[in-house]
């Protein structure tokens, strides 16, 4: 313990405490407990960032965005056991919770070989439940909890139904390997071989000297051991190179995905709308699909971390684990299933629903329309052909300016004809929305801070759909043979649109871009985050920009949109009839 830190009167701090693996290895956390003696409820989680690198050490940028704009996040805590995407100690302590933090294999204080969301990292997670389960200071009931990653491995571990798991909330977490996460509708996502260059290999095991030391206690952050550059290279997986091994769903992405049928715990699930690439989709699906009775829905906006550590998403925390873990009754059993904070162009509404997607939907047809690229409510019935560089900005279409205040919150979905002069296309769909003189209104999203209103991906080559899966509003794509195209002739498309929320002023209006490249803001906005790489410029760092899995050859040249009397091009959208 540094001389000049002193632990809060009413924690227990044991650092470092070994857990062993069933293959012998022994993995490293740090417990977080009330002083008094007692059986607690436990907050686990298990993840790659390690425990010993501080929020504003390790994301200074993250940090001091969240604390200037939420001055409710710092207040009433000294900040010193802060760490990137799981819960502050010393707001859970207090209240009767154990909070233990484990360094994943390999990651942290953990020694071992890293394989992110590898079966192994699922069964390490499954003994460190059991583990937590029967210590001196448990009260045998275990709570998962945490944001992004610290949420996609829960999916995965209470697949396994560990005998001690007792409840979870998943922050942000995707569930998908494939969909939500490395190849979005097909096309594969740069994010993860960055976040690993960013992220992982910065506070990798065996770092050691040459790694960053813990402002809580002084220790190493990455272990004792300072191993050099080619044993740490042969202590990881090579992961974006293993994620551009596998272009299709096989057993390599079913294995680091939610198996729906087989979780049963209750659950929190908590989606971001402006999450498109990663924070969103798995927590609408986790709701329509997992087979647990007992599950909600929290979806809200801004940056990722942020509602996970404000008194609004810690408040909602603390009330469904209180009800799973202490057995509190506080009337969480009544809490309606959605709660949604609906977005304005300028600010959020709070409103509870009973379902997902909101059973008074009204699902509503906006046709494009070739002549002048609108969209309209009516069908064309024009026979035209509109061509784009399949690598290009694509095609806009434009809806006239809406007659009255207009919302719409769920799931979209598109349906389009497409052909390319090559044998492949990737297309990239847009919804957005303009102000009456056309200035596109972007959002806070989870990362970048100009985010439009929803986005969806589809390679045209992965067009097959799974027919029990596959809902008007929820096209769901097999992704195991690719059906090359023909050059020239038409296919029918059927795009997945992430969920969104937007109220839409009366005299806006609602665009579509059928482009053939990632969505920008702008060509150039200056802003970066310490712990991505790339400049964000309205996808934040969820690109598809990867050569090796777009060539030129194949995808570039020239893509068509098709319409006619028997090809019909259209946007579905959720709209929400005012009450």
């Amino acid at each position: 313990m540094n001389a000049h830190t002193k632990t809060p009167t009413f924690m227990q701090i044991d650092w470092d405490m070994p857990i062993v693996m069933a293959d012998g290895l022994t993995l490293r956390a740090d417990v977080y407990r009330p002083k008094v003696p007692g059986k607690y409820p436990v907050l686990l989680s298990y993840g790659p960032y390690a425990k010993g690198l501080a929020f504003q050490e390790g994301y200074p940028s993250a940090w001091q965005k969240m604390i200037t704009e939420h001055p409710d996040v710092p207040y009433g805590s000294t900040n010193l056991y802060q760490n990137w995407e799981v819960v502050d100690p010393e707001k859970w302590v207090p209240d009767g919770y154990v909070c233990v933090r484990v360094d994943s294999r390999g990651c942290g204080r953990s020694p071992g070989f890293i394989d992110h969301f590898a079966p192994q990292e699922t069964q390490d997670f499954y003994e460190c439940i059991e583990w937590a389960g029967v210590q001196d200071w448990s009260n045998g009931r275990v709570g998962l909890s945490g944001v992004s990653y610290f949420g996609i491995n829960q999916w995965h571990v209470a697949g396994k139904n560990p005998p001690h798991l007792a409840a979870m909330c998943i922050w942000e977490g995707a569930s998908d390997w494939y969909r939500d996460m490395t190849h979005h509708g097909g096309i594969l996502s740069t994010f993860w071989a960055n976040w690993y260059d960013m992220q992982v290999k910065t506070v990798q095991y065996g770092l050691g000297e040459r790694g960053p030391k813990s402002k809580a206690n002084g220790t190493l952050v990455c272990g004792d051991e300072t191993l050099d550059d080619r044993t740490l290279q042969k202590n990881r997986c090579s992961f974006g190179d293993d994620i551009l091994a596998h272009p299709v769903d096989d057993e390599y992405h079913r294995a680091r995905s939610a198996n729906w049928d087989r979780i049963t715990v209750p659950f929190l699930s908590a989606g971001n709308w402006g999450g498109q690439g990663l924070h969103l989709r798995g927590n609408s699906e986790s709701f329509m699909r997992a087979a647990s009775k007992n599950k909600w829905l929290e979806m809200h906006g801004l940056e990722h971390w942020t509602h996970f550590y404000t008194d609004y998403g810690v408040a909602l925390q603390k009330r469904f684990f209180a009800y799973f873990l202490k057995g509190e009754k506080n009337g969480w059993d009544k809490e309606p299933p959605v709660r949604l904070q609906v977005r304005h162009t300028d600010h959020f509404e709070d409103r509870v629903e009973s379902d997902w997607p909101l059973a008074q939907t009204k699902w509503t047809r906006l046709h494009l329309e070739p002549t002048h690229q609108g969209l309209s409510f009516e069908p064309s019935q024009e026979e035209r052909t509109l061509s784009f560089d399949a690598l290009g900005e694509g095609l806009s279409f434009l809806s006239k300016p809406l007659d009255e205040q207009t919302e719409l919150t769920g799931p979209l979905a598109a349906k389009l004809w497409v052909s390319s002069n090559t044998s492949d296309a990737d297309i990239f769909l847009v919804v957005r929305i303009f102000t009456p003189d056309l200035r596109e209104v972007t959002f806070a999203g989870a990362i970048d801070p100009h985010t439009p209103v929803a986005q969806g991906w589809l390679r045209a080559s992965h067009r097959a759909l799974d027919k029990d899966l596959t809902r008007p509003y929820r096209p769901y794509h097999t992704h195991v043979s690719p059906q090359a195209l023909i050059p020239g002739q038409p296919v029918e498309l059927d795009v997945e649109i992430w969920p969104t929320s937007i109220v839409i002023p009366k005299g806006y209006r609602i665009g579509l871009s059928v482009r053939g490249k990632d969505y920008t803001y702008s060509k150039k906005t200056g802003l970066k985050l310490s712990n991505f790489k790339n400049e964000l410029l309205g996808c934040g760092p969820f690109l598809h920009d990867d050569p090796r899995d777009r060539p030129p050859n194949t995808f570039g040249g020239q893509s068509s949109l098709h319409f006619s009397k028997n090809m019909e091009n259209y946007l579905l959208i959720p709209v929400i009839p005012k009450k």
